[in-house]
């Protein structure tokens, strides 16, 4: 009976014959028969006797049946591979640990009871499959090999059948990408006191933590993979998978990658880490990596060529960029520390030759304070931006030119009026003369003002006719001689085929006058402006600055100098009102803006050049005339003066200064003059049949009924009459109301005592030729 206890006891101590359920089932009964002999008496204890014996006879033939074959029996292959220096591991036939020395425990993250595959993610690329493979072969041929490689080395995974149930592994080779130190690891005890941390680990942590709750690793699930991230040495922030092996009195950490490249057939972790950077590097995305001050630790292709970056050469993002309003480097420091919210901000690179804004995002990265920067190029939205400003300038200065265009040109029609009525009373050399003729001059002034506002806006009245750009300019020539002074001298030249262009010949001289002026204020040393003229044919639109010009025939007129030149960041700005590079009291802003309005209403374009300390071309495109050339007929002197006697003139105006000037002005020139304050007036006028005006002569913004609706009823009641409107706004804003009358004129306020007593003249004798 000792015997069968001792052959029990043996069998239970088997670590293998422990996991087989029928054995242990058959090992109970024996035990529970043996103790029932010393409790029955003879007669039934000796046949528990038997058949305890029976049982005991039946386990030793299933633990023979099960045991180790070969010369390896079940306990001599435990002490071989518990004396082993190498990483030895022992599996059953499923694969699952059973067995493990301490190097296959340092070098992989082994758990008995586990699969053999979840500890050899870092070396196959699908490890369950490479073990069932390596199995199989073992099972059917009694071992199996195979070479992993890597540039660390070339590790031999080997696999030996020691009977049906056991297989023993040994891992030989591999360098260090399955050593200590490649494989981080941490032992601590089962309170998370940090008792070793092997190299690997070391060098991503930055040395050895004090407890496991420093690294934010306490509480992990045993045998269990946890993704996480953590903070590493050198700022970054890895991101992978944690797993708990517990033991007796201590537990070790295994930090395993997030994504473990394959050795057999793949990319070693140098190889992987490069294909990253190339990624990187390919993106269409511009990437940066910053530290808390701006200094960039990585640019990928695309950010160094938006900052135009050198490679291997240091850079601060602080010195990149400007325009933020504020430091660059608090904004780094705001985002670093969590005050400021991860949004983009558009800023200007700091480029010398170009304009380039970039909308960056800012967000933490790793620890320390580093910082990631998504970078993107919004120049041509900018651009946009840029444009639609610049109209909604325009916009609102039209809108502010017309709206005081009209009240403020019936204040200095009175003014310049009354002035020339005085003058007409006072010759030369009257004491108060000098005073009139300034008055006057300062009246035009304010209406010269006035008219560059209306001409930026592009609200002008222009007069086109067909011009030939040579004998225009050559007529104006004695008088940009004049402009330009002694230091400077003015050179023209002309294309021999020029075409000839469709403008107002008089804004087109003011287009001319104001760039040559301003070329010479350009060269306060003296020097050349070069006045030429060039035929341009466009077979394809060419896109120049931020218009694009149609294809199509232009005659262009170029304005250079050699003067101080136009620094980049103002070439956008010189085309608006009131802005000038010119000191105070030296310029009002609007020469360049009156230029621009004047050539866009004419339909062409205007373009600048310019090289600060070289000079600067203007280039002025006008569309070229294909129509026929019509000759201007001359204009008799004589013919002004009407041979017959004064006519009639039905004057409507509801400002009172302008009518009581038009009124006495008409009068000196021996019309009767017929007035009336607003449009019922003077309809109650034409009441009596008795009055037969020669004109109608109204102002066309009036309260309750304007100038054409008053000039469409005098009609009905005076088929024929001829209208002469007036207005402080431009005539193209009444050109339709004067197309629906035939025999209609216009007249733009500010006018003189000679311009309205001219236009009344040629309407009463278009009025009496027409009858």
């Amino acid at each position: 009976m000792h015997r069968h206890v001792t052959a029990l006891a043996a069998l239970a101590r088997d670590p293998i014959t422990r996991g087989d359920a029928s054995l242990w089932l058959f090992l109970s009964a024996s035990l529970l028969s043996i103790l029932g002999v010393f409790f029955t008496p003879d007669v039934i204890g000796m046949p528990l006797l038997a058949a305890a014996g029976a049982l005991v006879a039946l386990g030793v033939v299933l633990r023979v049946a099960g045991a180790p074959s070969g010369p390896l029996g079940r306990r001599k292959l435990a002490g071989l591979i518990s004396g082993e220096s190498g990483a030895c591991i022992v599996t059953d036939a499923g694969g699952r640990v059973h067995l493990s020395t301490v190097e296959a425990r340092h070098r992989l993250p082994v758990s008995r009871g586990h699969a053999l595959s979840e500890a050899l993610g870092a070396v196959f690329a699908d490890p369950a499959r490479a073990i069932s493979e390596l199995l199989d072969r073992a099972s059917e041929g009694g071992a199996a090999t195979r070479l992993c490689r890597s540039p660390q080395g070339t590790l031999r995974v080997s696999v030996t059948r020691a009977s049906a149930r056991a297989y023993l592994w040994r891992f030989d080779g591999g360098g260090d990408w399955v050593s200590p130190a490649g494989l981080p690891m941490l032992r601590a005890t089962t309170g998370g006191v940090v008792l070793s941390v092997n190299p690997a680990a070391r060098a991503l942590v930055g040395g050895v933590p004090q407890t496991t709750a420093e690294l934010g690793l306490d509480g992990l699930p045993p045998d269990e993979v946890v993704a996480t991230g953590l903070d590493t040495a050198d700022g970054r922030v890895w991101r992978g998978g944690l797993r708990l092996a517990v033991g007796p009195d201590t537990d070790e950490i295994y930090l395993l990658p997030s994504a473990p490249p394959p050795i057999a057939c793949g990319l070693g972790p140098a190889e992987s880490e490069a294909g990253e950077q190339a990624l990187l590097e390919t993106l269409p995305v511009a990437l940066l990596e910053l530290e808390r001050d701006g200094h960039v630790r990585f640019a990928n292709g695309r950010a160094r060529q938006l900052l135009e970056l050198a490679p291997g050469i240091p850079a601060n993002l602080c010195d990149l960029l400007e325009g933020l309003g504020r430091p660059i480097r608090d904004w780094l420091d705001a985002v670093a520390e969590g005050r400021a919210p991860s949004r983009g901000e558009v800023v200007r690179a700091a480029l010398p030759d170009r304009d380039t804004y970039l909308r960056i995002t800012l967000d933490r990265h790793g620890r320390g304070g580093g910082l990631v920067a998504v970078l993107d190029d919004v120049t041509a939205m900018k651009s946009l931006e840029a444009q639609f400003a610049q109209s909604q300038k325009t916009q609102a200065i039209g809108q502010l030119a017309g709206g005081i265009a009209h009240d403020f040109n019936n204040l200095l029609t009175a003014i310049s009026g009354h002035c020339d009525l005085l003058m007409l009373r006072h010759d030369a050399g009257d004491p108060d003369y000098g005073d009139l003729v300034q008055i006057h001059q300062n009246a035009n002034r304010a209406a010269s003002l006035v008219g560059q506002l209306l001409a930026f806006s592009r609200k002008q009245t222009l007069r086109p006719e067909v011009l030939d750009l040579r004998d225009t300019l050559g007529e104006l020539g004695h008088l940009l001689d004049r402009l330009v002074g002694e230091r400077v001298r003015l050179r023209m030249r002309h294309a021999p085929d020029l075409p000839p262009v469709r403008a107002d010949k008089r804004q087109l001289e003011q287009v001319v006058m104001n760039l040559v002026v301003n070329a010479r204020d350009a060269m306060p040393d003296g020097g050349i402006i070069r006045l030429e003229t060039e035929f341009l044919h466009l077979s394809a639109p060419e896109r120049r600055d931020r218009a694009e010009v149609p294809p199509g025939a232009y005659a262009v007129i170029h304005v250079s100098d050699d003067g101080l030149g136009i620094a980049p960041d103002k070439l956008s700005k010189i085309f608006e009102p009131f802005y000038t590079t010119k000191r105070t009291g030296e310029g009002t802003g609007l020469g360049l803006s009156t230029a621009y309005g004047i050539i866009k209403q004419t339909g062409g374009f205007i373009f600048v050049e310019s090289v600060p300390g070289q000079g600067s071309c203007f280039s002025v495109y006008l569309p070229a005339h294909m129509g026929p050339v019509v000759a201007q007929a001359p204009v008799d002197p004589g013919a002004e003066e009407d041979p017959q006697e004064g006519g009639v003139v039905l004057l409507v105006e509801d400002e009172a200064p302008v009518r009581a000037f038009a009124v006495r002005a008409l009068r000196l020139k021996g019309h009767t003059v017929l007035e009336a304050a607003n449009g019922e007036d003077a309809l109650d006028l034409l009441e009596d049949d008795a009055l037969a005006p020669d004109i109608l002569v109204t102002d066309m913004v009036m309260p309750e009924m304007d100038g054409p609706t008053l000039a469409a009823e005098v009609r009905i009641r005076r088929p024929g009459l001829p209208v002469l409107f007036m207005s402080g706004h431009a005539e193209d804003s009444m050109r339709e109301a004067r197309l629906r009358l035939d025999k209609a004129e216009f007249l733009q306020k500010p006018f003189s005592l000679e311009m309205l007593a001219a236009a009344v003249r040629r309407g009463i004798r278009a009025g009496r030729d027409g009858s």
